[in-house]
């Protein structure tokens, strides 16, 4: 018989939240690994908070609510809270019971600095590759590094005169002097030297290559390793010609051993690089630029086996670039402030090593 279409509600509830989540649900691998690192950063927690007062909300709880932002790809806080309240499976990784009260979203805004100042996105993300099952996982021989854009949470309008003079030329759209001024660039030159912007001061303007548009952006950098694909390090800097290089060389002195390998893609390809990564005694596998110029790796390097393997496995660190930009939603960052915005940024690429990890386990196990 056809079932009548009747709201009806028990006055008690005998079901756990437990219990709505599928055994074989893939946050359950997550937050066993998520649990784990945090239970380590117990003691960090600790010296970020006062011993006296009120109880704040956990900060494994904000922490929690924020990996799932990244998972999920939910663009604001305000809908990150939206969806804890009915979402049984957020409440359940979070920690929430079914009758605890959600959180305002402005608590992450007076959480935010205690969690900037301690660097817990940085501990949190060396945390879980030093877990006893992942660490198996890591090459400790064969690395992959590259940079991207990370645009700015700022309009090219905000990009005016350090010095405040020569107001923005341009045409007014209706009447008033309305905060949305149309502006004409034609023939205005802007440099970071001379210009900066006002939204988001650590913002430079930068172009990706030739014949493409400039962009109020930060630069975002990984290590990557290459046997399973994992991100071994990750930071965020300013905008510049050169800052991939010094940052790569800076990430290599500090995660590569001697004896190394190490792959790039051409813009690697130049004599201060090679000669770096050989000075930290890594070997440079770095695809040759040969257009226009002498490619700084030679035959040397090239006639091994090994550099064709890194030449193709480096490709893959485009992977958690894209997967950071696409799902982790740092396409555009929604932060101002390099600080505020590398710490979302190593944030983000923790969250993608969590979603990549279990399958992983799962393989080898």
């Amino acid at each position: 018989m056809r079932g009548a279409d009747q709201r009806s509600e028990g006055i008690f509830s005998y079901v756990r939240l437990e219990q709505r989540v599928p055994a074989d649900h893939p946050l359950r691998a997550i937050r066993d690994l998520a649990d784990a690192a945090l239970k380590d950063l117990s003691r960090d927690f600790a010296r970020l908070y006062a011993r006296h007062g009120r109880p704040s909300i956990p900060p494994e709880r904000l922490l929690r609510a924020l990996l799932l932002q990244a998972f999920y790809t939910v663009r604001s806080e305000r809908q990150l809270m939206e969806q804890l309240d009915y979402n049984l499976l957020f409440r359940w990784f979070v920690g929430l019971s079914m009758d605890d009260q959600v959180w305002d979203a402005t608590v992450f805004c007076k959480n935010r600095d205690r969690l900037l100042d301690g660097d817990i996105a940085a501990k949190f993300f060396v945390t879980v590759l030093n877990l006893p099952q992942v660490r198996g996982l890591l090459s400790s021989e064969h690395f992959s590094v590259d940079g991207t854009l990370i645009e700015a949470w700022a309009s090219m309008k905000s990009f005016v005169p350090k010095d405040g003079g020569d107001p923005p030329s341009g045409k007014q759209s209706g009447s008033g002097q309305g905060r949305n001024v149309e502006r004409d660039f034609h023939g205005e030159k802007r440099k970071n030297d001379t210009h900066s912007s006002t939204t988001d001061p650590d913002a430079r303007l930068f172009r990706k290559g030739a014949g493409k548009e400039a962009k109020l952006c930060h630069m975002g950098h990984l290590m990557m390793e290459n046997r399973n694909g994992l991100i071994v390090d990750a930071r965020l800097t300013e905008a510049n010609g050169t800052a991939e290089r010094t940052t790569a060389l800076d990430m290599i002195e500090d995660n590569a051993k001697p004896g190394s390998t190490v792959g790039a893609d051409k813009n690697y390809d130049t004599a201060d690089f090679v000669a770096g990564c050989r000075e930290r005694g890594c070997t440079p596998h770095v695809s040759q630029n040969d257009t226009n110029r002498r490619s700084a790796i030679d035959a040397r390097t090239t006639r091994h086996p090994g550099y064709r393997i890194s030449t193709i496995k480096r490709k893959r660190i485009e992977e958690p670039f894209g997967w950071i930009k696409t799902v982790g939603g740092l396409r555009k960052t929604r932060h101002r402030g390099r600080g505020l915005v590398e710490w979302f940024f190593v944030l983000t690429a923790a969250a993608y090593n969590l979603v990549r990890i279990p399958k992983m386990l799962a393989a080898t196990g």
